[in-house]
């Protein structure tokens, strides 16, 4: 066994690797020129500033300023060390990891929450026991199996039963030295009052593992099998860890079929989900609750161009679905609405109709959010009353001044036309005026915005000096030989702190025989906000054939910044300074400044 992965190991799978390809099973990525761009994982926004070469094997986000190679990636999206990173990226490659001594869940990052993955881990292994293999889960057994579950279902989804029980689960960690306290801060047992013991806090449940991006179970919803009994639903409460609004239950297992279609089903939760999965709908998610929130909207927006709304057809559903659209299309997505019938969840069809019926009459034949929007605004409403007919009009060309697209607009608006006998041109009419609402407050925001980034493009702008450096190491970067001409010409004398620790750092990668890789050079750098600097030096187009008359320039800029910087000071001293003497001294010293300066043009 071996305490460590060979440095020549490491090197083979991360040149066995394309960023391209380990990145894309994260983020939708699109060809754009020499790259590939999408948008950032690391921060929220909606026109893609995340940049990925292929040619370079590195990512930069011009965003957030995240960058790196491959498996810094899969470290900060993943939340892992290093040498999680290294051993979850092997397989991709036909390179052989040799077997460590310290394990990889030893690590420093899986420590700090290893009680929280152990506990959840051995509570879905027994409540999955329990349901498919002893006497108190056969009432479960039997609910499931008349909603239709199978045992490939269950298996997949490793559902499992709380028996009903104060101590059952509590009783069986403790003996597998897991600490009550640390158990109840996992949400998986309740303390009493009264003494500080344990007990359980799902009892006569049927138990759903909710995974995070990973595939590790953090937390559990669990449904009531007692018809009478109160919450129906019952999930792991929120935490460090776990933080429903940030997950979509089955994320972990859909998103390479989400990926592959361009598309997501989205459901309520975790029943529909399964249920849907069963009927041959393997890309579908679901919300862990009505309320979707943007962190989740983003997750998708990520991964996906379109999202399918597959909610109850009920009011509550429908309501959810109508505010679910609209944030959804806030993150960039396009949304539809599956056609449920009245009176369904999707569960409750799939069961009566079939997973046939399900997939081609609901899912397939989806309906435009107009569509669906304009169904809705009429529930409740006779529009053939003149005050109903009136209000169900305007509540439409609302939403038709909402679209984007003039010949959508135009669409919509004939087909209000035709229903109801009005003129086009009164409707054309009012929705110009509602247009002009709109657009007012669309300038105002985009003043905002255009503000916002004028301000932080200010903030980017780089003196001479500054401009000099950045670009010196980005040629380092991209080039042995002009870096081994900058280490003779410049040496350690570059000015400024972050560009004086990376030149130094490549004057040392070069000098260990290494040739020009940016992505190896990375793995090097231990320090979070170098690597983002390295990674955005690197990822920069320029030019290597420079002439040498261009390559002195820059290094004349940096020769002269001390000297610069030194007049400014003098005369500065030269305002405050009141001795005639002293005040000579200086003038002199700068007078000689100036010649050299002057010399040096």
């Amino acid at each position: 066994m071996s305490e460590r992965i060979p440095e020549e190991t490491i090197e083979e799978i991360r040149s066995s690797l394309d960023i391209v390809d380990v990145i894309s099973e994260y983020v939708q990525l699109k060809k754009q020129g020499r790259n590939f761009i999408g948008l950032c994982p690391f921060h929220g926004e909606k026109t893609p500033s995340f940049s990925v070469s292929q040619d370079k094997q590195l990512y930069h986000c011009f965003g957030c300023g995240a960058g790196g190679n491959a498996f810094s990636f899969v470290m900060e999206y993943d939340g892992l060390s290093f040498i999680e990173a290294v051993q979850k990226l092997a397989p991709k490659t036909n390179v052989t990891l040799p077997e460590l001594s310290i394990p990889v869940n030893k690590s420093e990052v899986s420590d700090e929450w290893k009680h929280w993955y152990d506990g959840h881990d051995l509570a879905a292994k027994l409540y999955h026991h329990i349901l498919t293999s002893s006497p108190e889960g056969k009432k479960a057994r039997e609910y499931l199996r008349k909603r239709g579950f199978t045992k490939t279902m269950i298996d997949e989804f490793q559902i499992g039963y709380s028996p009903d029980s104060w101590s059952f689960l509590s009783d069986f960690l403790l003996k597998r030295g897991l600490k009550a306290e640390d158990m109840a801060n996992c949400g998986l047992v309740g303390l009493r009052e009264s003494d500080g013991k344990p007990f359980d806090r799902f009892r006569d449940r049927i138990m759903f593992p909710i995974w995070d991006k990973q595939g590790k179970v953090i937390a559990f919803g669990g449904r009531i099998l007692d018809p009478d009994s109160e919450p129906k639903y019952l999930n792991s409460p929120d935490s460090e860890v776990f933080n429903k609004g940030n997950l979509l239950y089955y994320f972990h297992g859909a998103r390479p079929k989400m990926k592959k279609k361009n598309e997501a089903v989205l459901f309520e939760g975790y029943i529909d989900v399964i249920s849907a999965h069963r009927a041959g709908i393997d890309y579908g998610v679901g919300a862990l609750g009505t309320a979707l929130t943007e962190s989740q909207a983003k997750m998708l927006r990520r991964n996906v161009d379109r999202v399918i709304l597959c909610y109850d057809s009920d009011n509550a559903g429908m309501q959810a679905t109508w505010k679910n659209a609209e944030i959804l299309q806030k993150a960039g997505l396009e949304v539809v609405v599956a056609n449920l019938p009245e009176g369904y969840d999707p569960d409750d069809y799939i069961r009566e109709q079939g997973a046939d019926r399900f997939v081609h009459d609901v899912i397939n034949r989806h309906q435009t959010l107009m569509a669906f929007k304009s169904s809705f605004l009429k529930r409740g409403k006779n529009v053939s009353t003149e005050a109903d007919r009136l209000l169900y009009m305007e509540q439409m060309l609302k939403e038709i001044a909402k679209l984007p697209k003039a010949l959508e607009r135009d669409f919509y608006i004939k087909q209000l036309s035709d229903d109801f006998s009005v003129s086009p041109e009164v409707l054309k009419h009012e929705l110009s005026e509602l247009m002009a609402k709109k657009e007012k407050t669309v300038r105002k925001e985009a003043y905002k915005e255009i503000q916002s980034r004028t301000v932080a493009s200010a903030k980017k702008m780089f003196d001479a000096h500054e401009a000099a450096e950045r670009h010196l190491i980005t040629l380092m970067l991209q080039s042995r030989s002009i870096a081994e001409e900058i280490e003779k010409e410049i040496g350690a004398n570059f000015q400024l702190e972050e560009y004086q620790a990376l030149a130094a750092l490549l004057y040392s990668f070069y000098g260990e025989g290494y040739d020009t890789n940016p992505s190896s050079f990375l793995e090097r750098l231990e320090d979070p906000s170098l690597r983002k600097l390295a990674a955005e030096l690197a990822m920069k187009q320029v030019n290597l054939d420079l002439s040498e008359q261009e390559l002195h320039d820059y290094f004349k800029h940096i020769r002269l910044y001390p000297l610069k910087q030194e007049l400014k000071e003098l005369r500065v001293q030269l305002d405050q300074v009141k001795e005639i003497d002293e005040r000579m001294s200086i003038a002199n010293r700068i007078l000689a400044i100036q010649l050299q300066l002057k010399k040096a043009k």
